[in-house]
């Protein structure tokens, strides 16, 4: 499933690629929607009084995403403990992989 997203200019840096630091927000995006998918939001969750704060976070980039480009983000549930949760990510264009992450909550 995932979401797709479309790169905007305010996404790029001086070298005309995704600056690093966006690619948390599309995890964040990803996040989201995953939430959305089974029926729930961040706002549902939050008013369960659950807080998702990330503690952690990782990524790797493998290729750049540009300007006005549409990447998909995938988000996918990889461990539950009682006071955590873990996320992987993967960013693609097409079949071409941009970056993997993942972040505990």
């Amino acid at each position: 499933m995932g979401i797709d997203i479309r790169v905007i200019y305010g996404d790029t840096d001086q070298m005309g690629v995704v600056y690093y630091a966006n690619y948390l927000r599309y995890f964040e995006a990803a996040r989201g929607a995953f939430l959305r998918e089974r029926g729930r939001s961040y706002a549902d969750v939050e008013s369960l009084g659950v807080a998702l704060p990330v503690i952690e976070v990782q990524a790797q980039y493998r290729a750049p995403a540009r300007y006005d480009e549409l990447i998909h983000v995938d988000a996918i549930l990889t461990e539950v403990r009682a006071a955590s949760l873990r996320f992987a990510y993967r960013v693609a264009r097409d079949t071409v992989l941009l970056a993997e992450g993942m972040t505990v909550h």
